[in-house]
């Protein structure tokens, strides 16, 4: 992508009412526009990161079996009736209307009930089990505060798997597998280290729940970590009783803020019962559908990212979900200089690599300040200077050190993956 030709600018100013720095920073860089509080959309490079985020998940999802669908964000009110969690009482994020014949509707915030209900058209017999399916969905949550930029939005990209078990062992196995492979996941994205399975409250869902949290001064939440064994307690459930269960001993725990990015619920067989979701077992028996979900929120995940990364220069991105793994500055417009640069970018693509072009007619000074702040990992300068000496300036963001390397060197290091 030449910058020329993208739409959007970097930015020093920000909207007046913004106190997050992940927004602040991302709209500054133009990967958001806000449109109000809670709500942002997502720009060229904005979705560039949110898809390459999805691609890491879609990978993970994949590899245990589940299938991808998307279903409808309208939802019927009889069947959240059914399982208690209509009323504002029970779930008070609802965003609700009405079609034009009267008939009252909600607006997705998760999607247990529909996905239960389609379900049954499909399940039958034991043989049909175990099956999940997921999504990448925008969610809707009628949320009272939305003070945290993209990490707490009232409308959101969230991924949403819902597997299907004939029994509470079945279901358990494929809860520790989801379990794995979030935290692979996490460690993808580059922030495995930070990442702790949390026993926590399940709210509106169940009784109990798992999270994984995020370390970050930013975050939202309050937690107790044991580092050794790589586990943490959510404040709102901490007890002697919960402590004892997990073999955790209260000494070893140190309190840190976090941020939730990801959940698991076990609903057992009850959801399925209030749906009436049966399937026949191998005696004919009709047995209720054993449920378990699981959520990652997506671009809540790129809040947490530009909150444990960016520095005083601007975002920084891990290799594996930057919008771009180069971004060549071309400084100079003598026809050497754009040859040069032109017959750089076209070598990068060539090999697969995704790059941002700075072809504007900018200031040196500019140019540099954009690419530190909209955090591309690698910054190649192509000038008057660098082209006498055969060889082109190279920076990566997360250093001070500029090196002069050859184009095959370059493409050597960019073929590494970290």
């Amino acid at each position: 992508m030449r910058l020329s030709q993208l739409f959007t600018k970097t930015s020093k100013t920000i909207p007046a009412d913004e106190t997050s720095k992940n927004a602040k920073l991302l709209i500054q860089a133009g990967f958001v526009h806000k449109e109000m509080a809670g709500v942002y959309a997502y720009l060229p490079l904005g979705l560039k990161v949110v898809e390459n985020i999805k691609q890491i998940i879609r990978e993970e999802m994949n590899s245990l079996g589940s299938q991808e669908i998307i279903m409808t964000s309208l939802q019927r009110k009889d069947l959240w009736e059914k399982t208690g969690r209509w009323e504002d009482a029970s779930v008070d994020v609802w965003f609700k209307s009405k079609l034009k014949n009267g008939t009252e509707v909600g607006f997705g915030w998760s999607h247990e009930e529909q996905i239960t209900e389609m379900m049954k058209d499909y399940i039958s017999s034991y043989r049909d089990l175990p099956i999940s399916v997921y999504q990448f969905q925008t969610k809707l949550r009628n949320e009272v505060r939305a003070k945290s930029g993209v990490m707490r939005g009232r409308e959101f990209v969230m991924k949403d798997l819902y597997g299907y078990s004939r029994d509470a062992k079945e279901l358990q196995e494929f809860y520790d597998s989801v379990s794995d492979a979030y935290l692979k996941i996490f460690d993808k994205i580059g922030i495995g280290e930070s990442t702790y399975l949390t026993f926590a409250s399940g709210g509106a869902f169940t009784q109990f729940s798992h999270e994984f949290q995020t370390v970050t001064d930013a975050g939202e939440d309050t937690i107790y970590i044991d580092s050794d064994k790589r586990i943490a307690v959510n404040q709102e459930v901490l007890s002697d009783e919960v402590l004892k269960q997990l073999g955790l001993e209260r000494h070893k725990l140190k309190e840190v803020k976090a941020a939730e990015v990801g959940n698991i619920f076990n609903f057992g067989s009850a959801k399925a019962e209030q749906l009436g979701a049966y399937f026949t077992d191998e005696d004919g028996n009709d047995k209720p559908l054993f449920l378990s979900s699981y959520g990652i929120g997506v671009t809540r995940l790129i809040g947490v990212v530009v909150e444990l990364f960016s520095d005083e220069r601007g975002l920084v991105w891990p290799k594996s979900i930057a919008p771009a793994q180069v971004i060549i500055d071309r400084v100079g417009e003598s026809s050497e200089t754009i040859k040069a640069a032109d017959l750089l970018y076209s070598k990068l693509l060539d090999q697969g690599i995704e790059v941002l072009y700075d072809d504007r007619d900018v200031r040196p000074g500019q140019k540099f300040a954009d690419a530190d702040l909209m955090g591309i990992p690698l910054r190649i300068v192509v000038s008057d200077k660098t082209i006498s000496a055969g060889q082109f300036e190279v920076k990566k963001r997360t250093s001070t050190d500029v090196t002069m390397q050859s184009l095959d060197d370059i493409l050597k290091d960019l073929a590494v993956k970290e």
